[in-house]
């Protein structure tokens, strides 16, 4: 908790790049995925993958999945100390071999300042790495009083009548996140959009949705199809 404590102060919540003040991100030219991803049955065996897209054609550049051993036990809240090291070796092996397609912003499969102590797997690899991170979770993380209630689905109902996003704020008043629906194939199936680090909760959802092709964007799409590539069931 302490460490979690002293990595969360170093957490920018704002833009810190050029094309970032850009409407159309003129100046972003590769764009990252990560996940960690576990066999089915077996929470000691993963496939930690990184992806860089090219921006805004997001066409495959790099590609890294290497099976790796999770040690760590896991704790509710602390997922991060148990994943995020495996992450950080993929990006190191990306600088060493190919330095000139490291990525300049990483979409990160979990939450961002959306978690219990505001430190979600998005802020942490973001601060150990120091690149702009952004999270984007498929399922709501009831914190901070924010619950998958009646209200809730039915804010998620009217996107697809016209609307595009909504913010999360929570019952200390704080947004933690934005709620995004893309209506893709009928499905009305969300995505929750929270910084991570060096991005504004705005630029980050704008990002977000210019990498969607389908539901899920397109840094993460592909990194979870490397994964399964890999040999994941």
């Amino acid at each position: 908790t302490r460490e979690q404590a002293q990595l969360k102060a170093s957490v920018v919540e704002e833009d810190t790049e050029e094309w970032q003040k850009d409407s159309s991100f003129a100046g972003l030219e590769r764009v990252g995925g990560v996940d960690l991803s576990y066999v089915k049955g077996d929470d000691t065996n993963a496939c930690a993958s990184l992806v860089v897209l090219s921006y805004p054609a997001l066409e495959v550049l790099y590609e890294d999945c290497r099976m790796v051993a999770v040690s760590a036990p896991y704790v509710a809240g602390f997922l991060a100390f148990r994943e995020v090291p495996f992450l950080v070796e993929a990006l190191q092996r990306l600088e060493q071999e190919k330095p000139e397609l490291k990525p300049q912003v990483l979409l990160v499969d979990g939450n961002g300042l959306l978690h219990p102590r505001g430190f979600g797997v998005a802020c942490h690899l973001g601060v150990l790495t120091d690149l702009p991170c952004i999270g984007v979770a498929k399922n709501l993380l009831q914190v901070d009083g924010l619950v998958k209630d009646e209200l809730h689905k039915e804010q998620i109902r009217s996107l697809r009548r016209g609307g595009d996003s909504f913010p999360l704020t929570g019952t200390s008043g704080a947004v933690l996140g934005m709620v995004s629906c893309r209506d893709y194939d009928n499905s009305s199936k969300p995505l929750y959009v929270s910084v991570g680090h060096r991005v504004c909760l705005e630029t980050a959802l704008r990002l977000v949705k210019s990498c969607c092709r389908y539901r899920v964007p397109e840094p993460i799409r592909q990194v979870q199809g490397a994964g399964e590539g890999e040999g994941r069931p």
